[in-house]
C-alpha cells in the first residue's frame, strides 16, 4: 500500500486555505534577505561574498519557516503569527544549515558520477528538514532517521519528488515567460522572487506531509522518533 497516494492533492488543499500565510513567510524572508544582499553587494568583493552567504542563510531560514508553518497549519488554522514561526524557526537554523550543506555536496558528486546515486541519496534524505524542525534533530541523525522513515517507501517518494519538480519547474518557466519583457536586472530579481515565493510552500507542504504519511506508515507517533522502526 502507497502511504504517499494522494498526498500532493492534500498539499495543494493545504496551500490553497493557507496561502496567504504561507506565501507571506515566504516573501518577507525573500525580500528581506534580497534588501540585505543588494545592499552588501555595493561593497565590493568582500560584500557581494557576505551577500551570498545571506542569502544562502535567508534560504535555509525559508525551508525550517515553512516545515514549521505546515506543522502549524495541519489542525485547520495558523496559531502562530509569521513573527512567531519564523522565531520558533531560528533555532533549527544551524542543523539545517549543516544537513543541507552536506546533502548537497553528497548528492552533487553522486549526480556528477553515475547520476542514480546522486537520485537515491535526494530520495532516501528526503525529509530531513522535517525531521530536525519538527523532532528537534541533530543534522547528523537527520540523516539515519530520513532513511528510516523513508526504507521500503522509496520508489513512492521518488515518484513524489518528481512530480514535485515538474510543478516547480511549470511554475519558473511561467514566472520567466511573464517577466521577459523586463530588462535583465529586473527580470532575474523579480523572477527569483515570485517564483521563490510561489514554489516554496509547497515544496515545503509536499516534503511535510511525505514526513507524516511515513511516520505513521511506521506505526509511530509524528513529531517523535519513537515507534517501531523497520530495521
Amino acid at each position: 500500500m502507497n502511504p504517499l497516494s494522494g498526498v500532493l492533492g492534500e498539499a495543494w488543499q493545504m496551500y490553497r486555505a493557507h496561502a496567504g500565510h504561507l506565501l507571506a513567510i515566504a516573501f518577507i524572508i525573500y525580500v528581506g534577505a534580497a534588501i540585505v544582499a543588494g545592499v552588501l553587494g555595493l561593497a565590493g568583493a568582500v560584500g557581494a561574498l557576505l551577500a551570498a552567504i545571506v542569502e544562502l542563510f535567508a534560504a535555509f531560514l525559508l525551508q525550517a519557516a515553512l516545515v514549521k508553518a505546515v506543522q502549524d497549519v495541519r489542525d485547520g488554522r495558523a496559531d502562530l503569527s509569521i513573527g512567531e514561526t519564523v522565531s520558533a524557526a531560528v533555532p533549527c537554523i544551524w542543523s539545517v544549515a549543516g544537513a543541507s550543506i552536506l546533502a548537497g555536496i553528497a548528492i552533487a558528486i553522486g549526480l556528477v558520477l553515475i547520476i542514480v546515486p546522486g537520485l537515491w541519496l535526494i530520495t532516501i534524505w528526503a525529509v530531513i528538514i522535517p525531521v530536525i524542525v519538527i523532532e528537534r534533530s541533530g543534522a547528523l541523525a537527520s540523516f539515519g532517521r530520513s532513511r528510516q522513515l523513508v526504507r521500503g517507501h522509496g520508489w513512492h517518494v521518488f515518484g513524489t519528488l518528481v512530480l514535485v519538480f515538474i510543478i516547480m519547474l511549470v511554475v519558473d518557466v511561467l514566472v520567466s515567460l511573464i517577466f521577459s519583457a523586463l530588462p535583465y536586472v529586473w527580470r532575474t530579481g523579480l523572477g527569483t522572487i515570485i517564483s521563490g515565493t510561489l514554489v516554496a510552500p509547497f515544496l515545503a507542504l509536499a516534503v511535510t506531509l511525505i514526513y507524516y504519511r511515513l511516520s505513521a506508515a511506521r506505526g509511530g507517533s509524528p513529531g517523535t522518533a519513537e515507534g517501531p522502526m523497520a530495521a
